[in-house]
């Protein structure tokens, strides 16, 4: 490997400025990280709201998304000294700037999911194994005798 290649795949360049791109897309391309900001970028938005909003997260995964999205600079969580106390979260600039691309992508990924799941279908079914006569099955599974 020459000593201007770097392999994006290596955890340890993962920092590396000279990637950007795949460490950008790394931090906010999650299945869970999107969906939040779909969800935050309508208005600032409760942690109770958001876990009933996005289908399927647990409540760890959750807390762990909203850190990582709150360090990555694309929410702000605000917390209210009531009692008990009230946070929400809402979008920065930069993930509002984000969510127009987001929708994009899901809007194209809502026109398309029928497409996908009929190549599915067909690359399934063009590449599964050929069933076994039971005749073969039954050779195969008694050992050859030497």
């Amino acid at each position: 490997m020459s000593q201007g290649h770097i392999d994006v795949t290596d955890p340890a360049t993962t920092t590396n400025p000279a990637c950007p791109v795949s460490e950008v897309l790394d931090r906010v391309a999650g299945k869970w990280a999107i969906g939040i900001l779909v969800a935050a970028a309508k208005g600032p938005v409760r942690f109770t709201a958001l876990e009933r909003d996005i289908d399927g997260i647990s409540r760890r995964m959750l807390t762990l998304n909203l850190r990582k999205l709150e360090r990555e600079g694309l929410l702000v969580r605000t917390v209210y000294p009531t009692v008990p106390p009230r946070v929400e979260y809402a979008c920065t600039p930069m993930a509002l700037e984000l969510y127009e691309t987001l929708l994009s992508l899901v809007s194209w990924a809502e026109r398309h999911a029928v497409d996908i799941a009929h190549a599915h279908l067909v690359y399934d079914t063009e590449h599964a194994a050929p069933a076994e006569s039971p005749e073969r099955a039954s050779r195969s599974s008694v050992p050859a005798m030497r």
